[in-house]
């Protein structure tokens, strides 16, 4: 293991993390007119429609999957009975239809804001830097499905799950787990940490305001009584 990968496994997790999370709490306090989605309905609507839902509910779906699957311990899927093997096929099958929706809503909204004169002239450098990131680390993820499939013994997914909870748990160790994956393995989580970040410089902000719009789904009905 060379000096190169204890740093992007071992140490650039932590940097990661802590500019996404300081990054974001400086935009909100500084900068909180640009803390929105920046919508381009209003200039043209296309495939926002289609595109949209799928390429959030994919998203969504993957990010609460990659959640689930690495950060629960190994020792509950043995204790649920689930063999490594299974666990590995299912988050193949659930992550292929996710990161599929994902990616068919994301090309469907690339085409839209790329081939209209409007859209394409209010397009910022940063807004083609997040979409066009987005769109490697899917195609990346994507990849490392056929890179699974060669091996269905379940072992690169528990080391994938060991990097994980050792990163979240501050051990030392969490890149040598890894150091003899497939480099599209490391490709793909290399790009997914470099996501958080860019999080804070750009419209993807607003996730912290979708999960703080849950919270309105418990508040009782407003009542408004008419003179």
């Amino acid at each position: 293991m060379n000096y190169t990968h204890q740093f992007l496994f071992g140490i650039y997790p932590y940097i990661a993390l802590a500019v996404f999370l300081l990054g974001s709490l400086i935009r909100f306090d500084r900068e909180q007119y640009s803390w929105r989605s920046e919508s381009s309905q209003v200039l043209h609507t296309g495939a926002l429609r289609l595109g949209s839902p799928l390429f959030h509910i994919g998203v969504i779906g993957l990010f609460f999957g990659h959640a689930v699957g690495l950060l629960t311990p190994v020792a509950v899927w043995d204790a649920l009975g689930v063999p490594h093997g299974a666990k590995q096929l299912f988050a193949m099958v659930a992550g292929g239809v996710m990161g599929t929706l994902a990616l068919v809503g994301l090309l469907l909204l690339l085409a839209r804001r790329f081939a209209n004169d409007r859209l394409r002239k209010v397009t910022t450098f940063k807004d083609k830097v997040v979409l066009l990131w987005i769109l490697a680390t899917l195609l990346l993820g994507l990849s490392s499905i056929v890179s699974s499939a060669g091996h269905m013994d379940g072992h690169m997914m528990v080391l994938l799950m060991g990097w994980a909870q050792h990163i979240v748990t501050f051990r030392a160790d969490a890149a040598a787990l890894i150091a003899d994956a497939p480099l599209v393995f490391k490709l793909h989580l290399f790009m997914g940490m470099s996501l958080f970040v860019i999080f804070p410089f750009t419209r993807l902000v607003h996730v912290w305001s979708g999960f703080g719009a849950a919270a309105y789904l418990g508040r009782a009905f407003q009542l408004v009584r008419t003179r």
